[in-house]
């Protein structure tokens, strides 16, 4: 078990901005943490402080450049402050990122996870890189194993870095081999967060099914956080098909069982010379199959996928092979992401790039498609009860999902924030589904 111990109170501020996956986001928490067992005080990004950390995305060239422009802006409005990157973008690119005015410590994926530590021995006023090779062996992570109430769900990693060879990702390099997460240590924290109150558990990672400790794996993990009382609520985050054990369905299946009854498949194309050249390793038919599949024995699930437009070669036969599979499947929901050339991947060398305005053009009819197919899934649960978990209040709405991911608003003076209701739908607004709460929220 490895958690955090408390430190004498520096009076320190601090802050840290998060771009970026659900990943990131859930080392950003640990970090936060960290931080504050350290003696921080967390702020946030518009206040003074003395340290300012910028966890980066590379996952396209667009989130390369929020990367560079949040770095841009943290060194303008924290002129003292040492500022400090971490993340994706510092892996991948820690000379350029030194070499910013303003930029005193640059962390690699491994090293991030020590930052209160390197704060209190390196010199702020030297620019520092601290960046290695990532390695495969399993890991742990530094957690509290007391701390502040969380009333959000809660980010859980379980595994990070990926063997997969898929032409077009860059996030397999910034991220490293596939590793583990210890179980039992992946359990503790899960214990420690529920003690904190949180509510929801979402397990995270580069490819989290390919999350293995000897022989536990991701249903054996379900099993071990179905027995944390109370019992949260456990979500699975993006789940590669052929990483998927059949063993998951019957436990999301079981209204009993914590593991809610959703699941989010990247896709990427329906073209199955297109999934070739991306090195995927499966072809349409097997997508559609298994997604039938689960949508017949959980016809109430959520479905979702990303899918890419615009890979090189990828021809108008191609783009409407997508768009036919997405049409006819039982998916509820997409992500749809525009093609982006990363150095060091694959891809980048293929010819027959595709021009910007015609994917452009692919990415808004998908997207349009995206959104018929979430309306209805919307339109199924008019006039039903569902049960919610609420995390914020939002123009007036106290807004939260169901097990299924779907979102649901409701007007209420009482706060909901962090709490279970049942809910009946009345409305459709958007994304989000409108209802009444007709049961006492717990």
């Amino acid at each position: 078990m490895s958690f955090i111990g408390r430190m004498v109170n520096s009076g320190k501020r601090a802050t840290i901005a998060t771009l970026g996956c659900r990943l990131n986001q859930a080392e950003a928490r640990l970090i936060e943490d960290q931080l504050c067992a350290a003696g921080y005080v967390l702020a946030g990004a518009d206040d003074r402080v003395d340290v300012a950390i910028v966890q980066t995305c590379v996952v396209t060239g667009e989130a390369e450049a929020k990367s560079r422009k949040l770095i841009r802006r943290l060194t303008r409005q924290h002129p003292d402050a040492t500022v400090v990157v971490i993340g994706c973008y510092a892996q991948t690119n820690a000379e350029s990122i030194a070499a910013m005015d303003g930029v005193y410590l640059v962390l690699d994926n491994n090293a991030k996870m020590d930052l209160p530590a390197l704060l209190a021995i390196l010199d702020p006023a030297a620019p520092t890189i601290a960046c290695q090779p990532l390695g495969s062996d399993m890991f742990t992570l530094p957690f509290l194993a007391d701390g502040p109430p969380i009333t959000r769900r809660a980010n859980l990693k379980i595994q990070d870095g990926c063997d997969g060879q898929c032409a077009y990702c860059y996030v397999r390099i910034a991220r490293g081999p596939s590793r583990s997460r210890r179980f039992d240590d992946a359990v503790a924290e899960a214990a420690a967060l529920v003690k904190r109150e949180a509510r929801e558990l979402v397990l995270t990672g580069v490819n989290v099914g390919s999350y293995q400790d000897d022989d536990r794996q991701i249903p054996q993990l379900c099993d071990a956080l179905d027995a944390l009382r109370p019992k949260p609520r456990v979500r699975i985050s993006s789940i590669e098909l052929n990483t998927i054990p059949e063993t998951l369905l019957p436990r999301m299946a079981d209204p009993d069982h914590a593991l809610a009854p959703h699941l989010h498949i990247p896709l990427q194309s329906g073209s199955k010379s297109v999934l070739r050249a991306m090195g995927r390793p499966y072809a349409p038919e097997d997508y559609q199959s298994f997604i039938t599949t689960v949508a017949n024995l959980l016809p109430d699930i959520g479905l979702g996928a990303d899918v890419m437009v615009g890979f090189p070669g990828e021809t108008d036969a191609d783009f409407e092979a997508t768009c036919a599979l997405v049409e006819q499947s039982p998916l509820t929901y997409l992500h749809v992401f525009q093609y982006s050339d990363r150095p060091q991947v694959a891809a980048a060398q293929l010819p027959d790039k595709i021009p910007a305005a015609v994917i452009k053009a692919r990415s808004k009819t998908l997207r349009a498609l995206g959104r018929r197919k979430h309306r209805t899934f919307q339109q199924r649960w008019l006039g039903h009860d569902v049960t919610v978990l609420f995390e914020s209040k939002r123009d007036d709405f106290w807004i939260g999902h169901t097990g299924n991911y779907l979102e649901v608003g409701v007007r209420s003076d009482a706060p909901l924030s962090n709490r279970f209701a049942t809910v009946k739908i009345k409305d459709i607004s958007g994304t989000r589904l409108l209802g009444d709460i007709v049961s006492k929220p717990a």
